[in-house]
């Protein structure tokens, strides 16, 4: 009788393909996220539902010159990101598959809004305007364009991604609001911040510097969103892809040292109140993503919503994938590609909640 353990052959250790798929399984599990393995399997496993499509046809100093450091953008499973300058963990993408996006998510707000650009009661006497993080710089131009007689709107970013052809009182200027604010004090009626979540190690601080560049008298605005998908109904399961969607930007941020809980932490009204803002007042929002409302705005602002994030899926979550799990481009899309099967099932009832939180500094006499 052969000896079967003589002749069977050395175990040999483990590849470095499996060594790196056991790390990205026990980080999904320390996270609370399924693997990667788990979005193969279903993607292997489904049949397509006949859904509607909720789209239809609608589908040293902080600040620097643009130079070649600033250009020289890091290139992360084929997408782009910000220079190494300043603050090189910021998770999102910033080429033109994102920038698109990022003007979506502006209409989407603006639905939202009923058309406004902002909630802080600002006089149309307004001269002098902050947009922080400004992006593609929509909001500063649309600003512009409605107060044409403001003197200056100025639009600060990590990343020079802004149009040149804009109205004459708009200029963009790269500055990472993380560092202490360039601009002298007393210097705007107006500061308006949306959209910084993941990107700030200290909310404290961020206030702090918004207070001290705003002028008596004037008013900053902080509008936030929650990066989870959720429903009042159940209709997000847990273990679906719309329930694991927030937890990627929640773990990747703990361990970023910059949470994206701005909203449950209530972090706006906390930080104004700390920097000495008064007539506070916070505003919720409940914005669907999808056309499953009935009523017809909700719908309209459902629609959009969906449409911002069906634009880039793996624009907004492949750096976190990466960070988090280990996950390649390829699970990454695999993830997305059932996210977005959940996405077009109208019987899924899927929002994100915004808020917004806005308040005045005191005039001199007050203070």
């Amino acid at each position: 009788m052969a000896d079967n353990t003589a002749s069977s052959p050395k175990q040999s250790p483990r590849s470095p393909t499996s060594q790196k798929s056991n790390a990205s399984r026990e980080a999904a599990e320390a996270a609370g996220l399924h693997g990667a393995d788990h979005w193969a399997n279903l993607a292997q496993e489904s049949h397509d539902e006949d859904t509607d499509s909720s789209l239809g046809s609608d589908a040293g100093s902080s600040t620097a010159s643009m130079n070649s450091s600033i250009l020289n953008y890091r290139t992360i499973k084929g997408r782009t990101y910000h220079s190494e300058r300043g603050n090189a963990e910021y998770w999102a993408s910033n080429d033109d598959q994102q920038n698109e996006a990022i003007d979506i998510i502006h209409h989407y707000l603006l639905l939202a809004l009923d058309g406004k650009l902002h909630l802080a009661p600002v006089g149309d006497d307004v001269k002098s305007v902050l947009d922080v993080g400004t992006g593609t710089g929509i909001w500063a131009i649309d600003f512009a364009d409605e107060h044409p007689n403001a003197e200056q709107v100025i639009g600060t970013d990590i990343s020079p991604i802004q149009p040149s052809w804009v109205p004459p009182n708009v200029k963009f200027e790269i500055e990472d609001c993380t560092q202490p604010w360039t601009f002298s004090p007393n210097t705007f009626d107006f500061i308006h911040m949306r959209y910084l979540y993941g990107s700030i190690g200290d909310w404290g601080a961020l206030f702090q510097e918004a207070y001290r560049a705003c002028k008596p008298g004037g008013w900053v605005e902080s509008f936030e969103a929650s990066p989870r998908l959720e429903s009042d109904d159940g209709t997000v399961q847990e273990g679906s892809a719309m329930s694991e969607w927030g937890k990627f930007f929640i773990e990747g941020g703990r361990k970023m040292g910059r949470t994206f809980t701005i909203i449950d932490d209530d972090l706006q009204k906390l930080g104004m109140e700390e920097a000495g803002f008064v007539d506070i007042v916070t505003w919720d929002y409940k914005a669907p993503v999808g056309a499953w409302p009935k009523d017809p705005k909700l719908q309209e602002v459902g629609k959009f919503g969906h449409a911002a994030m069906d634009q880039d899926l793996e624009g907004f979550v492949l750096y976190m994938a990466s960070f988090v799990l280990g996950w390649s481009k390829e699970q990454v899309t695999v993830y997305c590609s059932q996210l977005r099967r959940e996405l077009r099932n109208l019987r899924h009832h899927p929002y994100c909640r915004l808020r917004i939180v806005y308040g005045r500094k005191p005039e001199e006499e007050q203070t």
